[in-house]
């Protein structure tokens, strides 16, 4: 049975191999880097909510979330390559909007890669919007939100 737990700085090491295995294809699909695997994960855990799904004691999947006054932004949610279409994705967006019930925030918000269109898709199909589209130098990004309003 799968269940989420926050992570602590023992789960250090296995959090980054997972965000690196998780994202290894988002960096062949952008021709860059993958924004969180640009982060020093010691901040992101101080800093951050970090959530794991573990399941039997295997790290499943990742939840990295940041509570703003108006919004929860899903900063990162990385599931193991080798379970591909498990369900684990829906259930730690599910997780996310949990999350923000918990903390009596109505909205949703994340970014991926414009380049990532099965991506944005699937957050299409989950109820996501998107917002807007935003152009760096290196890399176009998705913003997208939902509101959780009934």
């Amino acid at each position: 049975m799968m269940v989420f737990r926050r992570a602590k700085s023992a789960d250090l090491e296995a959090l980054k191999a997972l965000q690196h295995a998780a994202y290894a294809r988002n960096r062949t699909l952008l021709g860059v880097e993958p924004i969180p695997l640009q982060a020093d994960y010691r901040q992101v855990l101080a800093d951050m909510q970090v959530w794991l799904a573990d399941e039997a004691g295997t790290l499943m999947g990742a939840l990295i979330v940041e509570a703003h006054d108006d919004h929860l932004l899903i900063w990162s949610i990385a599931t193991d390559p080798a379970t591909p279409r498990s369900g684990l994705g829906r259930a730690m967006l599910q997780h996310a909007e949990d999350i923000a019930a918990g903390l009596g925030l109505g909205v949703i918000k994340l970014y991926t890669g414009s380049k990532l269109t099965h991506l944005v898709a699937w957050y299409g199909r989950h109820g996501y919007v998107v917002d807007t589209v935003e152009e760096r130098p290196d890399r176009s990004i998705t913003h997208m939100s939902k509101s959780l309003a009934a």
